[in-house]
């Protein structure tokens, strides 16, 4: 019964109990299906006492799905002294069995992120530190890589002057939790690890009760962990690990898939498995998975496959920038759907978080639903709403909501009683808070001590000059003012990877106020506003079958039906920050393969011409990865089965539109300079067939030549890679 239902691989996996198994599993394989029916055979064909059992998942959703499939299959056994679960959840409840053995209080606490930073921050302060030079997350980070690697403060050799500060408030913040009866999440896995260091009768004890040892996501474990799992099985061997070196994507988080390999190497006869037959893609999508992974060199060789039919072609097409790319997703989605497939079962994934604001918009403009996951709607993260309440209180200063959201970020010592008081005198004289400051700045008698009215005068010198700016400025400029007023992309880029995605987020911003930048002054800010409130306001949008939107992070270990990956150029897909780091780039191509993997029937590939990047619109390559692709695979569905990376612009302008009357206005006189083509001439291309050029313009070392096609509309290609021919 329990082998029921297994392919051969994986009978082979459940039923190897004894020594060390590694089995590397693909995905789509059915790893948890055999981690699930391991634990059954132990139990029920094996005669193993449930409490002689340790299963470790990554996640507490996958320990609870783990024991709901056990009841299942041998429900009639009493499963509640199995061991299931996290790291951490695993750690706490040993630690808080043993306190008195270890010298701790049971009632310790666990602190979280806030809690961590309030600590750090208390610590800066004590050591008369410069908290803007060091940055809470930025010590925090460094100080979780250290408990990583099993390092207290007295073991870790400073390499920098940064780690050296980092390293004494390490010493002085694990005072303070211990003073606090506290751990934060990386000390539950070292304390664990020590405390079997210290105590052998302890370790002992653990490996007595523990004959099985099962280990789920192996290739996301970092050195602590690692190292727990060889102490906990060290008494039988019986070690048992499931993973794939090809899934490993945390190393920002200090995961280290080398651990499969320091498993080969520390177990030298260990039983090795591939579990390499899959479940939910077509042929041809792990085809393109196999295809492009195979350039990584750091892993075991696999060869995905599946009884399910060939499938489609990978679907590649190349949107002229990103709004486009966008909207084709959104038209492409409507398509499907009219064919009968779900809104539910379409994906949308992308390589960071602000590449999910054009998505938004176009789903927003299309009125169509979408859910985001592992992240906040573009327009309501922190960062955002910080600036749109900025330039709220510029448009209008009496707005005093989005005044109290601001007037003290970055921290500039205005709490919140100080501007209640101001508030309360405002209201008091009858004037605006705005109003009140000028007359503060007059010599008005204060409402708040001299301290607080300093602060409040060096921000009203800030946000008068903004107001008075305000009706010949763009958007744009007002934003850039703000963050270079305030000290924003400071106060962002603490030296943590959340830091960077939020100042890329910033990044996204600017790129949308750029577009209200040729309107006049004095009402770019207004339009602005205005529609940005328009799209940002879908809250009564039905999500209950809506596209999913999510990062590639963000995708792992779901499935969709149909999986749209866009951004495929270089820069975003490889990301421009890992070009200097080997094992960062081999970790960007396994994040691109796990993309690839999510999809079960249809997979779509985009990239495109110009790409807005940071803030910079230029000529985006597509990415490397598209060429590890077979031809044979490749299809472009607007290109009659033909796959081009040459810069088109799908647009929808027609001959009448007053735009190309301006795009003829401005580049009638470029022929003359250099340009492959004229305004007025007659042209042909292989897709599109014949047209006339309306409009060319120079784009670095190329030129963008705008063409009305007869019936296909116009588009804007690039001359050094369209072909386009002059018609005879």
């Amino acid at each position: 019964m329990i082998l029921e239902g297994l392919n051969p691989a994986q009978q082979l996996a459940v039923t190897t109990t004894e020594g060390p198994v590694l089995v590397l599993a693909g995905p789509g394989s059915g790893k948890t299906r055999v981690l699930t029916h391991r634990v059954a055979y132990l139990i029920h064909d094996k005669g193993v006492r449930p409490w002689q059992i340790m299963a470790v998942t990554f996640t507490n959703k996958a320990a609870h799905e783990m024991k709901g499939r056990l009841a299942k299959l041998i429900g009639h056994i009493d499963l509640t002294q199995l061991t299931i679960g996290t790291f951490h959840a695993i750690c706490v409840r040993l630690l808080r069995r043993e306190a008195a053995m270890l010298g701790l209080d049971p009632n310790f606490v666990i602190y979280d992120d806030t809690d961590q930073q309030t600590l750090v921050r208390r610590v800066i302060k004590e050591l008369n530190l410069d908290e803007t030079r060091f940055r809470p997350p930025a010590m925090l980070n460094l100080i979780s890589r250290a408990k990583t690697e099993m390092l207290t403060p007295e073991d870790w050799n400073a390499r920098s002057y940064q780690e050296e500060i980092a390293r004494r408030i390490y010493a002085r913040y694990q005072t303070l939790l211990k003073e606090s009866n506290a751990f934060d999440f990386d000390d539950l896995l070292l304390e664990v690890v020590l405390a079997f260091r210290r105590h052998p009768d302890l370790l002992e004890k653990y490996r007595h009760r523990y004959r099985y040892v099962l280990v789920d996501e192996f290739q996301d474990t970092n050195a602590v962990q690692y190292e727990m799992v060889r102490q906990f099985s060290g008494g039988t061997g019986n070690l048992f690990v499931v993973g794939d070196e090809d899934q490993s994507i945390y190393l920002f988080r200090g995961a280290d898939f080398r651990n499969v390999l320091r498993f080969q190497r520390d177990y030298r006869n260990a039983r090795k498995i591939l579990l390499e037959e899959n479940y939910r893609s077509t042929q041809n999508i792990l085809d393109v998975a196999n295809a492009v992974i195979a350039h990584n060199t750091q892993r075991t060789p696999k060869k995905l496959f599946t009884k399910r039919e060939r499938g489609t072609p990978i679907f590649v097409h190349q949107a002229y920038d990103e709004g486009e790319e966008a909207q084709w997703v959104v038209e492409r989605i409507r398509q499907l759907t009219q064919q009968g497939i779900a809104p539910g079962d379409c994906a949308v994934m992308y390589r960071t978080n602000a590449q999910s604001r054009a998505l938004e918009e176009a789903f927003v403009a299309a009125g169509m639903p979408y859910k985001l996951v592992g992240a906040t709607r573009f327009y309501a993260r922190r960062e955002i709403k910080d600036l749109l309440a900025y330039l709220r209180i510029i448009h209008n200063p009496a707005d005093t909501v989005n005044l109290g959201r601001v007037i003290n970020v970055p921290a500039r010592k205005i709490g919140a009683k100080t501007l209640a008081d101001l508030s309360m005198w405002a209201t008091a004289k009858g004037v605006t808070v705005y109003e009140a400051l000028d007359l503060l700045s007059d010599g008005a008698p204060s409402p708040v001590g001299s301290a607080g009215r300093s602060a409040l005068l060096k921000f009203f010198l800030l946000w008068n000059n903004w107001v008075s700016l305000r009706d010949r400025s763009t958007a744009l400029d007002l934003i850039d003012q703000v963050i270079q007023d305030v000290g924003y992309e400071r106060y962002l880029r603490d030296g943590s990877d959340e830091g960077e995605d939020r100042w890329e987020n910033v990044l996204e911003l600017r790129t949308v106020a750029a577009q209200y930048s040729e309107l006049e002054a004095g009402q770019s800010l207004s339009t602005f506003l205005e529609e940005v409130s328009l799209v940002s306001d879908v809250d009564n949008l039905d999500e209950s079958n809506a596209p999913t939107l999510l990062t590639l992070h963000a995708a792992k270990g779901l499935e969709f039906r149909v999986v749209f990956i866009v951004g495929v150029n270089e820069k975003l897909i490889p990301h421009s920050r890992s070009f200097d780091d080997p094992d960062a780039m081999e970790e960007e191509r396994r994040l691109f393969y796990v993309g690839v993997t999510r999809a079960q029937d249809r997979l779509y590939l985009l990239h495109t011409f110009r790409r807005t990047l940071w803030g910079e619109s230029e000529i985006s390559d597509a990415s490397r990865y598209l060429d590890d692709i077979p031809e044979k695979l490749k299809v472009d569905p607007d290109l009659n089965g033909t796959v081009r990376h040459e810069g088109v612009r799908t647009g929808r302008l027609g001959l009448g539109d007053e735009r190309v009357g301006q795009a003829r206005e401005r580049t009638s006189t470029v022929g003359d300079g250099g340009a492959p083509f004229r305004v007025g001439e007659q042209v042909k291309h292989r897709a599109f067939g014949e047209g006339v050029v309306i409009a060319v313009e120079p784009r670095g070392s190329d030129w963008d030549v705008t063409v009305a096609f007869k019936g296909r509309g116009t588009k804007t290609l690039a001359a050094g890679f369209a072909n386009l021919e002059r018609a005879k």
